[in-house]
């Protein structure tokens, strides 16, 4: 056993043993996951004092998720380091390990040196630099505690540049899912005939342990026989499949019906369906449907009778695609539509404006409809009164889109994602598109706004992420599903088969 020692202090009240680390984080690691000072369980934990101050510069961005994790980080500080000599000596966490901020002596007086600074300063000569500053201090902790130190940040070229002077790096991984191999839409299970036949007569079957050991619950399955014979179910647990209930096609009033048009969708319609299931979380690429079936599901399920929802909400992170544009005029609804334009066309597709006619009528019923207006026009024009559809300027009133009037009633609300703080959202059907794009802490955020009586969905495709602070493994959508996974009240849908048109999935393959 030998004393940890701080920047400006010759000994430390804190313990150092050889079988622990040495973890020092990055600025961006305290970003992510302010709890992460307690995730490294009996292990020495070091921060720069060149964090403290770009966690400084960041505090003041008052409407971003990092200037509140930032704000929390300080206070979680203030409330471990009281004092200096805590601050500089370290202090011991409830979790069994240290907690010390570090002085790099070095930077300080430039006459200083030793071999790890000499060829620290031949690599990456500007010290100017916070990155290079922090890859320092690393280095000192290196040089002066026993047990192996690790940088650990989720900047990639820290880590890169960190190895390329002789100091172990590694990411955050505290908050990322397992890494295993792509997992399949659905698990297929053998059956002979005659027990197919029991499942679909009786629309339940009882799996042997064996075969129901792997299942978590509300997973979707395809019972399959030798014959080629299949028919899709759902797990319910204590080793019951049961079949999928399913209506022929969805439809919102006035609009145009939709049907699963492969498998996967009628999975994952059958999970927006059933209200015991209250978080639903979906993958798919761009044009397997997943958003268009969502909001199809949910406005036929508004307007049933024996719905519970009041309406509908539809909300995204805004995050740009390549360069941003700047910011945007006008009011919210102004400012939020190009973002949203996605779910306006999809509600245009489910309620067209234009239903589609039978062309030898339609001339004959648009013909009817002018004469009949004109002379309904004519008659209260002679009695004095003004004149109906007909704009300020005396012209034809604007058409309202069918689903514009769902929007004015709110029954179905398209919504910034940013003001859902605070919130307690009750009997609605919450649709979060583009989920991937968020960080485990903002996922959490939303889902803890969810009261009784409402439902969410989470979708998008972790192929495609934007945000440079979490990937594949560390965004919302798959820490969601990871944690929820064998819930009763949670399913999950993979959807891998495109529908949009064969180009799109051709692009989506080979691009």
């Amino acid at each position: 056993m030998e004393y940890l020692r701080g920047a400006t202090a010759s000994h430390s009240r804190q313990r150092v043993s050889g079988k622990v680390k040495t973890f020092v984080l990055d600025t961006n690691v305290l970003l992510h996951d302010p709890q992460s000072l307690f995730k490294f369980e009996d292990n020495n934990l070091a921060i720069p004092v060149e964090v403290l101050e770009e966690l400084d510069s960041i505090k003041n961005e008052q409407s971003t998720e990092r200037g509140r994790n930032a704000r929390r980080v300080h206070r979680l500080l203030q409330e471990l380091l009281p004092d200096s000599r805590a601050m500089h000596e370290g202090v011991k966490l409830e979790n069994g390990g240290t907690l010390s901020v570090i002085i790099n002596p070095y930077l300080l007086d430039p006459a200083r040196t030793s071999p790890a600074m000499q060829r620290l300063k031949a690599i990456l000569p500007d010290l100017s630099k916070k990155d290079n500053r922090i890859i320092a201090a690393a280095l000192f902790v290196q040089e002066q505690f026993p047990p192996p130190t690790v940088l650990v940040t989720k900047d990639v070229n820290v880590q890169l540049k960190a190895r390329a002077v002789g100091l172990e790096s590694e990411d955050y991984l505290n908050d990322k899912v397992p890494e295993e191999v792509d997992e399949a839409s659905y698990h297929e299970i053998a059956v002979n005939v005659h027990e197919l036949q029991r499942f679909c007569s009786e629309g339940a079957f009882e799996l042997d342990p064996a075969i129901a050991a792997p299942l978590y619950l509300n997973q979707y399955v395809m019972l399959r026989s030798a014959e080629g014979k299949t028919m899709p179910a759902r797990y319910f647990g204590e080793r019951i499949v049961r079949r999928l209930q399913l209506p022929d096609f969805v439809k919102a009033p006035g609009g145009i019906p939709i049907r699963a048009r492969n498998l996967e969708q009628q999975f994952l319609m059958d999970a927006l369906l059933d209200d015991s299931v209250n978080l639903v979380t979906c993958f798919g690429k761009a044009g397997t449907g997943k958003t268009i079936l969502t909001i199809a599901c949910a406005i036929a399920q508004i307007f049933d009778e024996e719905c519970t929802y009041d309406g509908v909400s539809i909300s995204r992170p805004v995050i740009a695609l390549g360069k941003d544009i700047g910011f945007l005029p006008g009011t919210l609804e102004e400012k939020m539509k190009p973002w949203l334009q996605p779910y306006y066309d999809a509600l245009e597709v489910l309620m067209p404006s234009k239903p589609p006619k039978e062309p030898q009528f339609a001339a004959k019923k648009v013909s009817k409809k002018k004469h009949k207006r004109h002379d309904e026009q004519l008659a209260m024009a002679a009695a004095g009164a003004p004149a109906v559809n007909s704009a300020p300027n005396g012209g034809p009133a604007p058409l309202i889109k069918p689903y514009e009037r769902l929007l004015r009633t709110g029954i179905v609300e398209i919504e910034a994602l940013a003001f859902i703080r605070g919130r307690s959202i009750a009997r609605r059907f919450f649709i979060l598109d583009e989920a991937q794009q968020l960080t485990p802490h903002e996922v959490k955020t939303v889902l803890t706004r969810i009261s009784e009586g409402s439902k969410i969905v989470l979708i998008g495709d972790p192929a495609q992420i934007d945000n440079p602070y979490v990937d594949s493994r560390s965004n919302g959508l798959v820490y969601a599903h990871n944690c929820m996974k064998g819930q009763s009240l949670a399913a999950h849908v993979k959807l891998t088969k495109g529908e949009r048109s064969k180009l799109a999935e051709l692009a989506a393959d080979l691009l």
